[in-house]
């Protein structure tokens, strides 16, 4: 039933609405990697009535994710001036607390997706007066000015991007970091031997998140510059399933 209903589209099929979304003339092409792997939780239009559930998020991360989001937001600090920068759209409240924390800090917040189908949800979601703008963008090609942001988070996108689409990513956020600019990157990780989804969870993510298990063999540190991997901070959540990495320019 589930497969019938989300049937593979093509993406130009409904992603017709950038220009409205961003007021912008080029359209971004979407990654291979993306129609092959993903379509089926970001760009079937069903999917994204289907995923854009909170409760349905939070089972997926095993009953974690406001204590993910709370954490991530914590880093980030009560007030968030100047700008921010969310890199992929996120199912939930993520990005609402986001902005509300920019609005209290007298910032703006910028949210880049290449998909505009997410950037579509996204924009329903938002609060009115929301200071944010919704760019549609690859995450490994920012079209953003150099050294333009004082904060960038990216919540569990690298585990879905082939290992040279997530070294680029990185690259590009630091990129448009200002000095001293922090990222936050929250995403899986390898768990204790002692966590039963150590033995589980390979399976499902094989099947349905291909390129995820790069995160159980390598450190996101691996994928920082040198400086920048000797100085991050790790936190890990829930046995050591989820990881928050807290590198700065």
């Amino acid at each position: 039933m589930l497969n019938n209903a989300l049937a593979p589209i093509a993406a130009a099929e409904f992603a017709g609405d950038s220009e409205e979304i961003l007021g912008l003339g080029a359209r971004v092409l979407v990654p291979d990697y993306l129609n092959a792997h993903y379509w089926w939780a970001y760009i079937h239009p069903s999917a994204v009535k289907l995923f854009e559930r909170q409760w349905l998020v939070n089972l997926i991360l095993w009953g974690n994710y406001a204590r993910l989001r709370d954490a991530a937001l914590a880093e980030m600090g009560e007030s968030l001036p100047g700008t921010t920068l969310q890199v992929a759209c996120v199912y939930g409240d993520l990005t609402n607390c986001l902005s509300e924390r920019a609005q209290k800090g007298g910032g703006s917040i910028d949210i880049v997706d290449v998909l505009p189908i997410q950037l579509s949800n996204l924009r329903k979601k938002l609060r009115a007066g929301a200071p944010a703008r919704l760019l549609a963008m690859d995450a490994v090609d920012l079209r953003l000015p150099d050294a333009s942001y004082e904060r960038a988070l990216v919540f569990f996108l690298l585990h879905e991007q082939p290992p040279e689409w997530r070294e680029r990513t990185l690259s590009e956020i630091f990129r448009v970091l200002k000095p001293g600019g922090k990222v936050i990157i929250v995403d899986y990780a390898r768990p204790c031997w002692w966590h039963p989804l150590r033995y589980l969870f390979p399976l499902l993510l094989a099947k349905l998140e291909p390129f995820a298990l790069d995160l159980w063999r390598e450190e996101i540190t691996s994928w920082l510059s040198a400086p920048r991997a000797r100085h991050a901070r790790e936190r890990r959540f829930f046995g050591g399933l989820y990881q928050m990495v807290v590198s700065r320019r």
